[in-house]
This record gives structure tokens, sequence and C-alpha cells, in this order.
């Protein structure tokens, strides 16, 4: 009776591994085989969903149109990058600064609003591989007497944007390279800051160079100074620690690149000069 038993429980053994091995699934012919594991085990705020928290304002990466809806290429990569992962892209239209707060506090799976990788901003939130290059420029009145990135020394007031990098490094003081916060006017957006400058709240302008392009041919009597503020690279924001959508996101994003995607929104936006 007891070598019965033992028969039993050993048939019993061997029936539950086999039950516990059939998560494994054989690779079907829709399935690759080299499909990361991580890739497909990330989770999203809203099931379906992938929502992208952004600020806007940021032409021609994030914009609204007549309709109501939003454009521009980072709207037009995170829906490629969504549909790459099977969901359909939610675009979370907020100020800048909440823009990353939402990524970080959990409110939105991914922030993308021409968002520069920063060692401050690593510390509170996890950044995809880079996708773009930014550049901050200078604008200013045509009969300006800042003619030169280092003139602005002598601005009285600068406009930039609420918590951009532009901010930080004009805010930041004159024995770190910047001109101190009693010189410095942070506006919601990079076109409230360029409108106090055509009304002369300000003496001039530090933005990336898309939209500074953008918000001078809307404002005639604007210019661009010939030097570059600064070079940054664009990546888009995870919370910290949400490797798997990250890796998910990367994966999905070196796709666009090598098929030619992400270069077609990127000429549809900015024209070769």
């Amino acid at each position: 009776m007891k070598k019965y038993f033992a028969l039993l429980l050993v048939l019993a053994m061997v029936l539950s591994l086999a039950a516990c091995g059939g998560g494994d699934k054989p690779a079907s012919p829709d399935t690759p085989d080299d499909v990361d594991a991580a890739a497909t085990a990330f989770t999203t705020v809203e099931e379906g969903k992938l929502h992208m928290s952004t600020n806007a304002e940021f032409p021609p990466y994030e914009m609204t149109t007549d309709a109501g809806g939003f454009e521009g290429i980072d709207v037009e990569v995170a829906d490629a990058i969504a549909k790459k992962l099977g969901l359909e892209l939610v675009v979370d239209d907020m100020g800048f600064d909440a823009a990353l707060t939402a990524v970080q506090t959990g409110q939105s799976d991914i922030a993308m609003a021409g968002i520069t990788i920063t060692d401050e901003r690593k510390e509170v939130m996890d950044f995809s591989d880079s996708y773009a290059t930014g550049i901050q420029v200078v604008i200013v009145k045509e009969d300006s007497s800042i003619q030169t990135v280092d003139d602005l020394a002598n601005a009285e007031m600068i406009g930039t944007q609420k918590a951009t990098t532009g901010y930080i490094y004009c805010s930041d003081t004159p024995e770190n390279g910047g001109y101190g916060e009693d010189h410095v006017t942070a506006f919601d957006t990079g076109a409230l800051a360029v409108m106090a400058l055509v009304n002369g709240q300000v003496d001039a302008v530090v933005i990336d160079n898309e939209p500074a392009k953008a918000f001078m041919a809307q404002n005639p009597g604007l210019k661009i100074l010939d030097t570059e503020f600064a070079v940054e690279d664009y990546a888009i924001g995870f919370a910290k620690g949400n490797t798997a959508l990250l890796e998910a996101v990367n994966t999905a994003m070196a796709e666009l690149k090598a098929d030619g995607t992400f270069q077609d929104i990127v000429d549809k936006y900015i024209t070769a000069e």
C-alpha cells in the first residue's frame, strides 16, 4: 500500500510540474522567437491605452489643431509607438512642469514634450534612449543691443518657459554660468515668453530652436542670434523603475527609426535647410 501511495505521489508531482510549465507557450508563426519577455510584461495606467503627458505649446513637437486635437513630431511618434505596443495613444495636455510630475507620480505612462535629460531629472524619473537633439537659442528684437550670447549678461530681464532647462540655465548663479533668478522671468508657455519680448517686458527669450523659428515666423521684428545657447538630447520620460515599459518603448522606437517611419514624421514637420 505504501509503495502504491508513493507511486501516486510521484505521478501527481509529475503532472503538477507539467501544468506549471504550460505557461511557456511555443512561438507561434505570428510571434517572433526573439521577442523580449520584458517588453511584453509592462503595464499601463489604463488598460489598452498609452497615456502621454505633454505641454502642447511646443511646435513642431506638440501643438493643438484647429479642431481641438493634437499634432506634432512627439505626438505622431508616440502614436506610432503605441500602435507597435498594441495600445491606443491618449494625449494629456497640461503645463510643462505638470507633465513631468504626471509621469513621476504614475498619472501618465510617458512624458514627451521636448524633454531634456539632466542629472537632476534622472534622480526622479527614468529616460528612454535619446530620439532627437535639441538646440537652445536666444530670440531678441531685431534692433536689440543684445547681438551675441555673451551680451545676455547685460540683459535686464530674460524670458524662459517655466521648469525648462532654459530657465534652469539662466536662473543659475553667475558663478555657475547663469544670470541669477532676479534677471529671469518664467512663463507658463514659450508663446507667452515671446509675447513678453514683443511687448518689451523682457529683453530676450531663451528657448529651443524649432519652437523659436515657429514663434519668430508669427511675430515680425524678431530674430534668433547666430550662436547656440546650449545643445541637449531629447528623450521620453518614465516613472522611476518602470523598466519593462521603458524597454518596450526603446525597442519600438528603434524599429521606427530602422524602417524610416521616424524620419518621415520629422520630415513632415521640419524642412531640411
